[in-house]
């Protein structure tokens, strides 16, 4: 609708802008149906799908969408994950906001409609590794990150396209922190890294002072994260760090 804008988070807005512009987009999840909105009203994509398992978000969603003029562009559908998505409906995939595991269980239950979408825009809340993970044992090769900063939270986020080739196989370091913002050196990245030494750092002097076999197992593995922490750390070594602290 002329003159009405959407006011994105950070975050969202670091999701939307990795939608490729052209395609048809299905928000599993959508909450407030903001995303898709944003994208209708800035004309990046032709229409759009907004999922939820809630009936109340998708109401609001709805009441959104709505108020915008959107309706005829942005259908909201009450759906468990990819339940009750249709392989076709859509080009780019987004699932934002959600824990590692519950966005596992969405593409692993809803893989039958996974081959109809070009790119996946994922941004999991937690168990991050393993999500990387996840993706590559599934066939999947990540091909973008970001990662923002916001109120004080991290929010790494990926676009993965399906890999026609044998999965690509990351270093723990590499799914720990992301391939792709060690590479480009993410300022975000830096931040996060120093932050995690030092909650490593304090844990480690507990630990030190704990006796029992479970406190010097869990130590052990206190001081490998940490290990790979500084050497994630060494790679922004006399680049220009002190621009980033």
């Amino acid at each position: 609708m002329a003159g009405k804008h959407v006011q994105l988070s950070r975050r969202l807005k670091a999701i939307a802008d990795m939608v490729t512009e052209g395609n048809r987009l299905v928000d599993v999840g959508c909450d407030h149906g903001y995303l898709p909105v944003y994208l209708m009203l800035n004309h990046k994509i032709p229409g759009a799908l907004a999922t939820d398992v809630g009936k109340g978000p998708l109401a609001r969603a709805q009441e959104h969408i709505a108020e915008y003029g959107m309706s005829k562009y942005i259908e909201a559908r009450l759906c468990d994950g990819l339940q009750g998505v249709r392989t076709g409906e859509g080009d780019t995939l987004v699932i934002a906001g959600m824990g590692g595991p519950l966005m596992e269980k969405i593409l692993t239950e809803g893989k039958a409609a996974l081959p109809g979408f070009r790119e996946l825009i994922l941004q999991p809340q937690s168990d991050i590794p393993h999500f990387r993970h996840f993706l590559m044992e599934h066939g999947f090769c990540i091909i973008q990150e970001e990662m923002i900063l916001e109120d004080g939270k991290y929010y790494p986020m990926m676009k993965a396209v399906s890999d026609r080739t044998p999965g690509e196989i990351w270093t723990r370091e590499e799914e720990m922190f992301g391939k792709l913002l060690l590479e480009r050196l993410h300022p975000v990245l830096y931040k996060y890294l120093q932050r995690e030494l030092r909650i490593r750092e304090e844990i480690s002097g507990q630990l030190k002072n704990a006796a029992g076999e479970g406190a010097k197992k869990r130590l052990d593995e206190v001081e490998e994260e940490k290990r790979l922490i500084l050497a994630a750390l060494q790679r922004y070594e006399g680049k220009g760090t002190d621009r980033l602290a």
